[in-house]
């Protein structure tokens, strides 16, 4: 049986660089080939949703997929902290004529243009609105939900630094890009999003009072941590858990090894702190199992010596 060769059973239509398969081979990743060979099939431009669906994989084992694949040299990306590949790297250059045309022609974006400034509380610059004009021309997301995106950018914005604070378009703008890669494109599923981001929204406070973070919010790579622990599918107590077990190992929170500590429940699919506690305690009933000596013809060290008494009794 160990003899036995493998071939593909197809044709082999996909070709891949020696160099590449090398560093595929390296990484010991398998979502990261996975993630390779789904790129090669789609011709090199997918969404993260889009592969996390196809791949059977969270978002968020995608987006540590396509870290360690740009980190290779396998992907490239113009922003070495982009977690998602984008339609260009910037929008179109737009003169003011050309905006101030089509807003004449086209009563939709006008009314767009009308609302942005209402909720943004002033006139929008040239260069701001060049940045609208290309969300709504480029990227073409709806007037609906562009609408619901500029709302939203606001209340994270007054969220984070207070009342009366406003985003600026750029922020805007790295947003529309999150969600036109998301595929985030109709009402429906930017209303499903918003739904999704506020639950985990009073998820994440909860996580950080009870790893008893206070007087400051999550740094950036905190928050990328914890909202990961989330997409994984931990319920809060096993992530007090994992807190517990940390700060008991290491005397404080010490990230990457509460990290390494969900992971490892992670990929042995315990998600909730009994399970985790079960899992723990059979990997430790399986540590101390008693080691069974045996002696060259395959009996116990026990019997053996068994059988050696009953022969000296006998004697």
């Amino acid at each position: 049986m160990e003899d036995r060769k493998y071939k593909l059973s197809g044709e082999m239509s996909l070709a891949v660089p020696a160099s590449d398969a090398d560093k595929l081979l390296k990484s010991g990743d398998g979502t990261a080939a996975l993630l390779y060979l789904y790129a090669l099939r789609t011709g090199g431009c997918f969404t993260v949703p889009g592969a996390a669906n196809a791949l059977r994989r969270t978002e968020t084992e995608i987006r540590n997929a396509l870290e360690l694949l740009c980190r290779t040299g396998i992907f490239k990306t113009s922003d070495s902290e982009a977690a998602i590949p984008l339609p260009s790297e910037e929008l179109p250059e737009y003169t003011a004529e050309d905006i101030v045309s089509r807003a004449r022609e086209n009563g939709e974006f006008k009314a767009v243009l009308d609302e942005t400034q209402r909720i943004m509380g002033h006139i929008l610059t040239g260069a701001d609105l060049k940045i609208l004009f290309g969300i709504y021309d480029y990227l073409r997301l709806p007037p609906e939900v562009i609408l619901l995106l500029i709302n939203h950018c606001v209340e994270e914005t007054r969220e984070r630094l207070g009342p009366g604070r406003l985003p600026s378009m750029h922020t805007i703008e790295k947003e529309a890009y999150v969600w036109y890669n998301r595929e985030i494109l109709t009402l429906e599923r930017a209303e499903a999003y918003l739904l999704r981001k506020r639950t985990q929204s009073g998820a994440v406070a909860e996580i950080k009072r009870l790893l008893q973070i206070n007087g400051r919010n999550f740094s950036p790579s905190e928050r990328k941590y914890v909202e990961s622990w989330l997409d994984m599918g931990f319920e809060l107590d096993a992530i007090a858990l994992a807190y517990d077990k940390t700060v008991l190992k290491t005397g404080n929170l010490t990230w990457k090894y509460m990290n390494s500590i969900l992971q490892n429940w992670h990929a042995k699919n315990l998600h909730t702190a009994d399970e985790a506690m079960s899992g723990d305690r059979q990997q430790g009933a399986e540590r101390i199992q008693p080691k069974k000596y045996t002696s060259g013809s395959g009996e116990s060290e026990l019997e053996r010596m068994n059988k050696i008494l009953e022969k000296i009794k006998n004697s």
